[in-house]
């Protein structure tokens, strides 16, 4: 499996909170949230790892610069306007065949994220969206299923009988990939735009519910994220 992280926004928002780390340098408890990612993609048998940073994030593009992986890491330097275009400056590096794409503050249960990955592997669709009922957005995008689990539809606003929303976190088969770049050239400005693509166009996506998926956007989230992955590690 393949494996990518977008890695490339600006963390205006912790900024804010006054955490000057740089956001994918921020640690939960003693690991940087970027590590963590390349750790559980390396025991998910990872076949590659890519990771795109902006053009401001020196100490992060020189940390990844200074790790030895035993798979190839694709590194990319560039600023981008939306997670959307990030996926689009990572998609050479992920070739044909399948993958799995993720933002970088996305804090996950690490034995539903092996089963996630084990459940892609073993489906026919084109791709599997990580889901959960938990919503941790200001604005979350709301994920429409049937009965199956296959998806029907990504909505912006709440709807009658909605219950997932989306977790951040894709697998996908590389037919994705010209969808993406359709995407891109109408002058579609977000991921959730291509999602929705994603369906338009045929494509067969199912979804996978995560019980929580917390995304760290704020300083509190930092604490959040911290008590989840504590408690989770008890079980």
């Amino acid at each position: 499996m393949k494996y990518a992280i977008i890695a490339a926004g600006e963390g205006s928002r912790l900024v804010d909170g006054g955490i000057v780390t740089p956001k994918p340098l921020v640690r939960l408890n003693g690991e940087a949230m970027i590590d963590r990612l390349i750790r559980i993609f390396l025991s998910g048998d990872a076949e590659s790892i890519s990771v795109i940073v902006n053009l401001e994030m020196r100490e992060v593009y020189g940390h990844l610069r200074r790790l030895r992986l035993p798979v190839p890491l694709h590194l990319i330097r560039k600023s981008t306007p939306s997670s959307m275009h990030s996926f689009y400056e990572l998609s050479p590096t992920l070739g044909n065949g399948r993958f799995c794409l993720t933002t970088v503050d996305t804090i996950f249960r690490e034995d539903e994220f092996a089963r996630y990955i084990q459940a892609f592997e073993h489906t026919g669709a084109d791709g599997l969206m990580a889901v959960t009922d938990y919503v941790d957005d200001e604005k979350p995008l709301y994920v429409e299923t049937d009965g199956q689990m296959t998806v029907s539809g990504f909505r912006d606003e709440d709807y009658a009988g909605s219950r997932y929303v989306s977790g951040g976190i894709y697998c996908l088969d590389s037919r994705s990939i010209p969808v993406l770049k359709a995407s891109v050239d109408a002058g579609m400005s977000r991921m959730r735009n291509c999602q929705q693509q994603l369906v338009r166009s045929g494509l067969k996506l199912k979804a996978w519910p995560f019980s929580k998926i917390i995304d760290v956007d704020r300083r509190e989230d930092i604490r959040k994220a911290e008590i989840f992955l504590n408690e989770t590690a008890g079980d």
